[in-house]
């Protein structure tokens, strides 16, 4: 029979633990949305998005080279420009969308990328099936970055890093002085996806500014509006040569349909809030704070993170799957990670923190947490450490890799 690897494939998902399912959430405290500000629910936002319904409609009729292209869009592109400190800014319908675009765009098969091991999916990907040479470094280790920079960088034409400046899954933040510094050294170009820094760190509200660099500093930045800003889509801010280059030659935003102009209006009221209500960054990091103290003092070891990405490691997929679920009967939403999202032997429970969340909420939350693990008999995983959780990679993903057929390590 024609496909029978899908019958097959879910099976095995499912007696591993490892099965994806989709739940409708409603009446819960949730512990696991990357509505970092909460303003998804803020009013002025709610109503932003339905005064741009009214004035653009619900759509926005094409792609942005045709007919999708406001001055919504336009008014929203320059925003971010002047937040970031670029020349320009271009929109996106998803963060994946626009790491694609960037990697497929700008890269050849004379070049080299070069990823932090534990970077995005999209990422990965995009340079698994680049024509260009990929290596990859250890996490957060710019020793081992400058040790492949110049083994490989003299051979290439071009050659571009790309680093998470929040890892969206250990919740920690690159060495962004230390990556940025050999990018220059090596006469290499920087790309950041700071999806999970724009707008919630508490020096400058991003990564380039919480370590203190600019935009000359790192040559592509990448956010999303699905975390911070509480809404959808993405962006990248550069040079106006490579926005406009993006425009001519890259195929994800050429082909398109753009967001709607009542969603770009939506994310532009979202980001005036961001950056006047100060508080809520505020708020959120001393939640982050109260959050790890309360956690040593019950001795339930975190991974380590000072972001509102505060994973717990677990390491067996059944018994993180047991304890969110035990979780979830007191009415609080806290996933487990398992494979191939994370490496074998890592899953967590991913619990991340939001402005919206109060005290009670969180020792609500660390009551039952506790209650769990010491129901379960947990035990910190003694066979996984930090510094080589990047060597623990998926074997489905090498497979993926030489399917590929392309030049990476």
């Amino acid at each position: 029979m024609a496909f029978e690897f899908i019958t097959q494939a879910l099976r095995t998902q499912a007696s591993s633990s490892l099965l994806r399912t989709r739940a409708i959430s409603h009446g819960v405290i949730n512990f696991c949305a990357n509505d970092y500000l909460g303003l998804s629910t803020h009013p002025d936002v709610i109503e932003a998005w339905q005064r741009g319904a009214n004035e653009y409609g619900v759509g926005s009729g094409g792609s942005a080279l045709v007919s999708g292209y406001s001055h919504a869009h336009a008014a929203l592109e320059e925003k971010l420009a002047e937040i970031t400190g670029y020349e320009s800014s271009l929109l996106f319908n998803s963060g994946y969308s626009a790491n694609q675009a960037l990697i497929k765009a700008l890269l050849n098969k004379n070049d080299l990328l070069v990823q932090d091991k534990l970077n995005h999916a999209s990422l990965i990907e995009a340079g698994m099936y680049s024509p260009a040479t990929m290596k990859r470094f250890k996490h957060n280790d710019s020793v081992h970055l400058a040790q492949i920079l110049e083994q490989y960088r003299a051979a290439h034409t071009n050659s571009l890093v790309v680093t998470e400046g929040v890892f969206s899954m250990d919740g920690d933040m690159a060495d962004l002085q230390s990556v940025s510094q050999q990018c220059k050294v090596h006469d290499s170009w920087l790309l950041v996806d700071d999806a999970h820094g724009f707008g919630v760190l508490p020096q400058g509200q991003n990564s380039l500014n919480q370590h203190g660099l600019l935009a000359r500093d790192v040559d592509l930045y990448m956010a999303t509006f699905g975390k911070a800003v509480g809404v959808s889509g993405a962006f990248v801010s550069a040079s106006k040569d490579v926005i406009d280059y993006l425009v001519n030659f890259s195929k994800p935003y050429i082909y398109s349909t753009a967001m709607p102009g009542a969603m770009a209006l939506c994310i532009d009221k979202a980001l005036t809030i961001m950056m006047t209500e100060t508080w809520r960054v505020t708020h959120l990091n001393q939640l982050i704070g109260y959050f790890k103290q309360q956690c040593f003092l019950r001795n339930i070891a975190l991974m380590p993170s000072d972001t509102a990405i505060q994973p717990l490691l677990i390491g067996d997929a059944s018994k993180a799957m047991h304890i969110s679920q035990l979780l979830a009967v007191h009415g609080l939403l806290v996933k487990a990670i398992r494979p191939p999202t994370v490496p074998v032997g890592t899953s967590r429970l991913r619990i991340t923190l939001s402005a919206n969340h109060s005290i009670a909420d969180i020792d609500l939350l660390l009551t039952h947490l506790k209650d769990a693990l010491d129901n379960n008999s947990y035990h910190y995983p003694n066979n996984y450490s930090y510094s080589n959780r990047d060597h623990n990679l998926d074997n489905s993903e090498d497979s993926r890799r030489n399917a590929a057929g392309g030049k990476h390590d």
